[in-house]
């Protein structure tokens, strides 16, 4: 399945973990997601206290995707170099927690929290 939305989230901990103004990710079934190679080279780090976890390569550092819920994985938007791609925000989340200086520009649905929220 060719994914189509980019969820951005725009919390704390998604902007010091990126060192942007948010985490942007597309969500895919598990079914529709499997490595390639480079499997062996996954770390992760956990929040402590909290649910927050984050993958990434321990060779070159990049952001990897991850476990969202236990059907779906979060795939780092940058990292999707389909030809066909044609990806548009869908879901800005955690709003309410965005820095001062970030203008959401696009036409994505803007939730206060999370989109459960």
């Amino acid at each position: 399945t060719t994914p189509t939305g980019v969820y951005v989230c725009h919390c704390s901990i998604c902007r010091r973990f990126t060192g942007t103004n948010g985490n942007a990710v597309i969500v895919v079934s598990n079914d529709d997601f499997r490595w390639v190679s480079g499997e062996d080279e996954i770390s992760t780090w956990r929040k402590p206290g909290h649910d927050w976890q984050m993958w990434f390569c321990r060779v070159c550092g990049s952001q990897l995707p991850g476990e969202n819920s236990p059907t779906t994985t979060f795939i780092p938007a940058g990292s999707i170099t389909l030809e066909d791609e044609d990806l548009k925000v869908i879901h800005h989340i955690w709003v309410d927690s965005k820095a001062g200086w970030d203008e959401i520009g696009d036409e994505g649905l803007r939730h206060r929290e999370s989109i459960d929220s």
